[in-house]
């Protein structure tokens, strides 16, 4: 009996520092969906960022908190507490329920996210054409967007940029894949495609970590369970 206990308490601890080293890879990947996608720049100059990183964000508290957790695991598993160990389970069971409900939440909610998504964006096609400073960061971002996924304006192509495409008009300037505007070759497509597939990708990326999370946190329910019980029974 006291060489299953053993088996069980190293293999609670096994996993608790792998949960550890998990919580530790979605904290730096949440960051990275959040700070580190190629439409940041342009998210940040509209409406758009605040209901697009909001998944990202809630990863990162469960990071954050996955962390915590792991160690507290690792603690209750070595000294043998059943205190630590239900803490444990009952935390594991709660951040589980949250996850479940945030995802049911998300996929309510999609429609009405896209709907937002679209709507932010065709009103700020308006910025491409303005000429006054609170346009001017939106303008940076999106021509850097621009020339690195070779499309041009957000829905309209070149046409968004209005009177400031004269005055800069390498903006959309193309090699391959052109169309004519006003004499200059340039991007044939739109940016907000572009746009939107980053969005997709940064949410599958998240969608990934969620699903992999949850294996994980049922694993750890087990374990800790089995231990707890193992324990009671001495």
């Amino acid at each position: 009996m006291a060489g299953v206990n053993g088996c069980i308490k190293y293999s609670m601890f096994t996993f608790n520092f792998l949960f550890w080293l998990c919580g530790i890879l979605i904290l730096a990947l949440s960051i990275w969906v959040r700070v580190g996608s190629d439409s940041q720049g342009i998210l940040n100059s509209t409406n758009v960022s605040s209901s697009s990183h909001v998944a990202a964000d809630i990863l990162i508290a469960v990071g954050a908190i996955i962390m915590i957790m792991g160690f507290l695991g690792c603690c209750g598993a070595i000294k043998e507490s059943r205190c630590m160990l239900l803490l444990f389970f009952i935390g594991l069971l709660l951040i589980l329920l949250l996850q479940v409900a945030a995802g049911i939440l998300g996929a309510v909610l999609k429609s009405e996210s896209d709907r937002i998504i679209n709507e932010t964006l065709h009103d700020n096609t308006e910025l491409l054409s303005t000429t006054g400073e609170s346009a001017k960061q939106f303008q940076q971002a999106m021509a850097e967007f621009q020339k690195e996924f070779k499309c041009c304006g957000l829905i309209n192509g070149a046409a968004d940029w209005g009177n400031n495409f004269q005055q800069h008009p390498k903006l959309c300037e193309c090699v391959d894949t052109c169309t004519i505007y006003n004499g200059t070759q340039v991007y044939k497509e739109p940016c907000i495609s572009a746009i939107k597939d980053l969005l997709a990708k940064s949410f599958i990326i998240v969608i990934g970590i969620a699903f992999g999370l949850a294996v994980i946190e049922i694993l750890g329910l087990v374990f800790s369970m089995v231990l707890y019980c193992q324990i009671g029974s001495k």
